[in-house]
């Protein structure tokens, strides 16, 4: 008997790695893509939604709403990636505006709207700063009885890439992460422990860039503008997925390798604002002993992942 499609809904800010996220989403068989929320981060959120709405295009998806959100995060300014992703957030590859208009509803209304709506629970997939997914359990928390899972791409067990401790999603907005956290449903914490080791070699990169197919020549080219590690020759490099692994790991859990961790997000100012804090401690410290500790949220820890597995299945899907 053949399974039924995972209903999901990805919140995120395009950027590369969004996109191919969104590529991977569309034509996966077992994922119901049911809508696609936009926020500040990697570029403006105007320019999210632009770049949404051209991957949704090219993808071949049907009618997919997709909403403007959050234009900033709850307390601070916005800061975005443009620096990793290209001036238009989507590495500067002069792609045509697209013909697709979102929907005449703000992020929050269109996640309430599609979470409730949904037959079955739905599965939230966060690939950008939590902005929107805070307004969203704070203004409506009636929407956690029918969300079976979150699976964010955010956070770091080992070394960030916004500071030395702090990964960029979390950090944009540390107070929206802190709220995530206490959703009250199961959560997946894809970080960049997982993050940095899914890369699709070059070979392949060339290939899917050579495709006469719209959707897999945006992936090669997406792919190639974001490569894993430098080229000597520079006409082969490979590319980092990203964003998109965390995707995969909604469409196949197994590749995933996770630790149910308590999780506590830094909002202190200084060098460790919007850090991660995951207690991979076998017993409890002299803190717990002496009634200092606190009890932080569980959640499954992305802590290894099968890189090769991911691999096959975003090319095999892709192609599809």
């Amino acid at each position: 008997m053949t399974a039924q499609p995972i209903p999901v809904i990805i919140d995120c800010d395009t950027g590369v790695d969004d996109a191919l996220a969104l590529l991977f989403a569309v034509r996966h068989p077992g994922i119901d893509l049911r809508a696609v929320t936009c926020v500040a981060g990697n570029t403006d959120v105007d320019g999210v939604v632009r770049n949404t709405l051209t991957v949704l295009e090219r993808a071949g998806a049907g009618d997919v709403p997709v909403a403007r959100g959050a234009e900033r995060p709850l307390i601070e300014a916005a800061r975005s990636a443009r620096h990793v992703h290209g001036t238009d957030g989507m590495g500067d590859l002069g792609l045509p505006a697209p013909a697709r208009r979102p929907a005449d509803v703000d992020a929050v209304t269109l996640l309430r709207r599609e979470i409730l709506a949904s037959p079955r629970p739905v599965t939230l997939v966060p690939t950008a700063p939590l902005t929107n997914i805070a307004l969203l359990l704070r203004t409506h928390p009636e929407v956690t009885r029918n969300i079976e899972r979150i699976v964010f791409m955010g956070g770091a067990v080992a070394t960030g890439n916004a500071t030395p401790v702090a990964e960029f999603n979390v950090w944009h907005d540390p107070e929206a992460a802190a709220i995530l956290l206490t959703a009250g449903v199961p959560i997946t914490m894809y970080g960049l422990d997982v993050f940095q080791r899914v890369v699709v070699p070059g070979a392949d990169v060339r290939r899917l860039r050579a495709s006469t197919e719209p959707g897999a020549r945006l992936a090669g080219d997406l792919l190639a503008h974001r490569p894993a590690a430098p080229d000597p020759d520079g006409d082969d490099p490979d590319g980092g997925l990203g964003d998109a692994g965390a995707v995969c790991a909604v469409a196949d859990p197994a590749g995933l390798t996770t630790r149910h961790l308590p999780v506590e997000v830094s909002l202190a100012p200084g060098p460790t604002r919007g850090q991660t804090v995951v207690d991979r401690r076998p017993r409890p410290g002299e803190a717990e002993i002496h009634g200092a500790g606190r009890a932080p949220a569980l959640v499954d820890v992305a802590l290894d992942v099968d890189v090769a597995r991911y691999v096959k299945l975003y090319l095999e899907t892709i192609a599809a």
